[in-house]
Formats: C-alpha cells, structure tokens, sequence
C-alpha cells in the first residue's frame, strides 16, 4: 500500500487508476470522519494553488469518491 500513503501525501506520479481512488476516499473517511471531504477539498486547493494539476486532478476523484460513499453511508444508528 505504498502507492495509499503516496497519495495521502500528496506525492501523486502517474495517473492513478480508480481502484486505488476508491482505496484512497475509504482512507480518508476513516482517518477524518465527517470532515472527510473537507480535508480531500482542501488538499485539492493546496495542489492547485502550488500549481501541481495532476495531484489537484486526482484529490478532486478522491473527493467525489468521498461524496459518492457519504451518500451510500447511513446517517446514525439503526434502530
């Protein structure tokens, strides 16, 4: 899982392929929660303000994986 940590880091290479973005949103969302998207929206904005376009790309797929997965998430406890 080295290429996971590279990722979460920010050292993104070569296109990274959907598995691992989906690999990456579940990280996410354990490590931050509710602020998941947050974090993934942020670290876009970081990317892109440092002018790095492929790490930018690829924490936006993190965090419209993220919003895909909230949605399928249930909200509190069943009952």
């Amino acid at each position: 899982m080295i290429w996971l940590k590279k990722i979460l880091d920010g050292n993104v290479g070569a296109m990274i392929d959907d598995k691992e973005i989906w690999a990456c949103a579940h990280q996410v969302m354990k490590q931050y929660g509710d602020v998941a998207w947050f974090h993934a929206a942020q670290r876009a904005d970081e990317l892109l303000e440092a002018n790095d376009q492929e790490g930018h790309r690829t924490w936006m797929r993190i965090l419209n994986r993220i919003k895909a997965l909230e949605r399928l998430t249930p909200r509190g406890t069943l009952q």
